[in-house]
């Protein structure tokens, strides 16, 4: 596959026009796989997100006259040109992203296809409730609406499926939305703007806006014309824009470092094959990835050992050969990142028993290997912060106590992983673990686009839940309605 292409021009979509943003000169991006410049993107101002929100209003009468089943329709069209572009998506996300097309980015353009399918069979099962009544005059009611202009603010790590949770459950329940995606990946949003024009979705119910998140993201969770915020990013983005939109109602994901369990009576082999796989997806970079490992005492050396088996079938390299199953990291930032990490916990006294660099001989420096880390404490950065790369820091626990004392010294609760042969342990486990989701004998990364998923109450990892059917509620308000029967 030739992954080479010439710089595309990126413009903003505000209802159906292409524009050129008002902040100046574009940016250029360029390829975490190949090096090389692969967009020049229109950079939006304030400006720009007064026309946006000024589209999505005048949209909305023309929503609230369709029915549940026409925008469905609208939902399924999306999907199936998505589908008939499938190659075109999966390349571009390798591309920009970095992920793995025949494993990984193809794998992506199919679950986003899936997620408008949901949403459409969602959109038309939304319910409401009658009940009854003290004075048998009244009829009660509630019905589901739509809240308004939606801003929908998406990261770079899955560029088609995480916007479109957001965006295929706002089509459905009949929301405008004004989206601001990441700036690391343009290619995709491009893509999935053209198809809405395909598809003949009303002008104005999804607006592009490109720019500089501090001008542009801020203004999006500022503007008093958007009325809710939907949002996928790290806690430090979600805190700050939760401060700029305080008072609307808000769908957040943020970030995820939950632990992964592992007891000596779960099956060694099997634990260890799948949690690398959960450290190793992406090159790490999934908001539940697999980042801190509390593995018991007992079985702690043989799980690294295993581990490091697991790392040695990792094979880093461009993403387009068909023998790679881990691309580079996606931008610089990252990697610092996870260098910063590394170096810290190095500095503390941790092992690595394989990786810890960036690979050399690749197209750029953003290629790093897969690594497996002991001798983890507590105070490392690796266990108190999200690292988002392909690290697998390993810490050692006593018994049930120790692991829960372990697994509460990281702020952060999104996606845990217990492993054990014992149920009971399992339920305890499950029960008393500060995680939104619990995964048991499973990779924390393991996920189903149906099923509600968020982050645990007061961990910083994020408010409401996404996934299927309450994604839709998330994106609705309650309406409650008392007819008088006498008086009709």
């Amino acid at each position: 596959m030739n992954e080479h292409v010439r710089p595309r021009r990126i413009e903003l979509l505000i209802g159906t026009e292409w524009r050129r943003g008002n902040g100046g000169a574009p940016l250029r991006v360029t390829s975490p796989a190949t090096g090389e410049t692969i967009a020049e993107v229109e950079q939006g101002t304030i400006a720009d997100v007064d026309a946006a929100v000024a589209k999505a209003q005048a949209v909305l009468p023309v929503l609230a006259r369709m029915t549940a089943f026409e925008r469905a329709a609208l939902c399924h069209k999306v999907a199936d040109i998505i589908a008939s572009r499938r190659e075109v998506f999966a390349r571009d996300i390798s591309l920009e992203q970095g992920k793995v097309y025949h494993s990984e980015a193809l794998g992506e353009v199919d679950t986003a296809i899936l997620m408008y399918r949901d949403s459409a069979e969602c959109g038309t099962r939304l319910q409401g409730q009658t009940y009854q009544s003290v004075d048998p005059t009244r009829r009660l009611m509630t019905i589901r609406q739509p809240r308004g202009v939606y801003g929908v603010i998406t990261p770079w790590n899955f560029p088609l499926t995480i916007p479109s949770e957001y965006i295929g459950a706002g089509l459905a329940t009949g929301n405008a939305m004004v989206w601001k995606p990441s700036e690391w990946t343009p290619l995709t949003s491009r893509n999935l703007m053209q198809v809405f024009l395909d598809a003949g979705v009303p002008p104005g119910t999804l607006n592009l806006l490109l720019g500089a998140p501090a001008e542009v993201g801020a203004g999006v969770a500022s503007h008093p014309g958007i009325v809710a915020i939907g949002l996928t990013g790290s806690t430090r983005t979600g805190l700050a824009v939760a401060r700029l939109a305080a008072g609307k109602p808000m769908l957040l994901e943020l970030g995820g470092n939950g632990p992964t369990i592992v007891f000596e009576d779960c099956d060694l082999e099997r634990a260890a094959e799948v949690v690398g796989g959960g450290a190793f997806a992406n090159a790490g970079q999934i908001c539940n990835s697999t980042e801190r490992i509390l593995v018991q005492r007992s079985v702690h050396d043989r799980f690294v050992e295993k581990l490091v088996e697991a790392a040695g079938k990792v094979r880093l390299g461009s993403p387009f050969d068909a023998s790679t199953t881990m691309g580079p990291l996606t931008n610089a930032p990252t990697a610092a990142k996870v260098d910063s990490h590394l170096a810290d916990a190095r500095a503390k006294g941790a092992q690595i028993h394989s990786g810890g660099n960036r690979a050399k001989g690749l197209p750029t420096d953003l290629y790093f290997e897969p690594t497996i880390i002991s001798g983890v404490t507590s105070e490392m950065l690796l266990n108190r912060e999200e690292t988002f790369g392909p690290v697998a820091p390993v810490l050692m626990f006593e018994d049930e106590d120790d692991a829960i004392r372990l697994a509460e010294t990281c702020p952060l609760g999104l996606h845990g992983s217990i492993w054990t042969s014992g149920i009971g342990r399992a339920l305890r486990m499950s029960e008393r673990l500060r995680c939104g989701t619990v995964h048991v004998n499973e990779t924390s990364a393991y996920w189903q686009l149906h099923i509600p998923t968020g982050g645990f109450t007061g961990t910083g990892s994020g408010i409401g839940r996404l996934g299927g059917m309450a994604t839709l509620e998330e994106m609705t308000q309650l309406k409650t309605i008392s007819l008088n029967v006498l008086g009709a």
